[in-house]
C-alpha cells in the first residue's frame, strides 16, 4: 500500500502559513496557489523557479482559471476575479452575505464552466458551511448545506462523476454529475481512509486514468485511489500539513503539494510547496466561463 517516494523537491524557501488550492495554467506554464491567512495568491515558474506575490484584500480560500485569462478567487468578502497583468479585483457574488461567520474554502471551476466553492466556519466550531455553485452570470446556488469544512472537490477526467469531501468524517462522496445542467445525483461514499494511518482527506486532484489524490492532513499523506474506490498507494510526505495535490509541468507528470504550518516535535514546520514526478498525467483546469459540453 505505501509506495516509495520519488525524489521530493522544495519548490521555494519562502514559508507559507496554510498553502493551498495549487492550480497549473497550461497557457502560461505557471502553478498558481493561495496561502489563505496571509490574503495572498502566488505564481510558480518551476523552470525559473520564480515565485511571485499577489496581496489580497481578504482572506482567499481557492482559485480557478477563467476563459478570459484571469484568476476567479473566493475571499472572505465574496467571489472576485483578479486580474494578474494589471491588478484588477472585480467583484462578481457573494454567495454567503448572509453566513458573515464562515469563510469561503476549496473551490475548483467543474466541467460545466461554473465555480464550485465550499465553505466552513471561520473558528470551525459551527456546522454552517455549504456547497455552492457560481454561474458566470453571477448567480449563486446552494448545492449542499449543512458542511462542517467543504474540501475535497474534484471531477473524473470524462466530468461524469464529482467528488467532494467534509470535514465531519474521513469517507470521500461521489456523485453523479450532470454537465449540461450541473446537477449532482446519486450520493455514495467513494473511499473511507483510516485517519490514523492515511490521514484526513483534503483537498484533491484527479488524473488523466480517473485515479483520485487526496491529501491526508496531519499525516503528511498523498493517497492515490483508483476510480473504483481502492486505495492503489499511499505516498509519505516529508511534512505533515499536506493540504492538496496537483498535477502539471511541463508533461503533466509533476504532482506538486502545498502545506500549512504545523508543530512537529515542539518545533515549527513551516508550510511550503514540494513537487516530485509521477508515472500519470494530469488533465488541464476546466476554465469558469468555458463548458466542456
Amino acid at each position: 500500500m505505501n509506495a516509495t517516494l520519488p525524489a521530493v523537491a522544495v519548490c521555494t524557501k519562502v514559508p507559507f502559513e496554510l498553502a493551498e488550492s495549487p492550480l497549473w495554467d497550461e497557457k502560461r506554464s505557471l502553478l498558481w496557489f493561495v496561502d489563505i491567512t496571509n490574503h495572498a495568491i502566488h505564481s510558480y515558474d518551476p523552470l525559473s523557479g520564480e515565485l511571485k506575490h499577489f496581496q489580497m484584500p481578504a482572506l482567499v480560500g481557492s482559485i480557478g482559471l477563467t476563459a478570459d485569462n484571469r484568476i476567479i478567487a473566493a475571499l472572505k468578502t465574496g467571489i472576485h476575479f483578479f486580474d494578474p497583468l494589471t491588478g484588477e479585483i472585480e467583484f462578481l457574488v457573494n454567495p454567503e452575505a448572509d453566513r458573515p461567520g464562515n469563510q469561503l474554502n476549496d473551490g475548483k471551476v467543474g466541467p460545466d464552466g461554473c465555480f464550485w466553492v465550499g465553505s466552513m466556519d471561520e473558528h470551525s466550531t459551527n456546522i454552517s458551511g455549504a456547497l455552492y455553485r457560481i454561474t458566470p452570470s453571477g448567480q449563486s446556488i446552494r448545492v449542499k448545506d449543512g458542511i462542517f469544512v467543504s474540501n475535497g472537490l474534484a471531477w473524473s477526467p470524462d466530468g461524469s462523476t464529482m467528488y467532494h469531501t467534509d470535514g465531519l468524517t474521513p469517507t470521500v462522496k461521489a456523485f453523479d454529475f450532470d454537465i449540461a445542467s450541473g446537477s449532482i445525483s446519486n450520493e455514495r461514499d467513494f473511499i473511507t481512509l483510516d485517519y490514523e494511518e492515511f490521514g484526513w482527506p483534503d483537498g484533491a486532484t484527479v488524473d488523466a486514468q480517473g485515479n483520485y489524490w487526496s491529501a491526508g492532513i496531519f499525516k503528511g499523506r498523498i493517497n492515490q485511489i483508483s476510480p473504483q474506490g481502492e486505495l492503489l498507494c499511499s505516498l509519505q510526505m516529508p511534512v505533515i500539513g499536506t493540504t492538496m495535490p496537483c498535477l502539471g509541468g511541463t508533461h503533466g507528470t509533476t504532482l506538486f503539494v502545498t502545506s500549512l504550518a504545523a508543530d512537529l516535535d515542539e518545533e515549527r514546520q513551516e508550510g511550503t510547496l514540494l513537487s516530485f514526478e509521477v508515472e500519470v498525467q494530469g488533465v488541464h483546469p476546466y476554465r469558469f466561463g468555458e463548458a466542456t459540453l
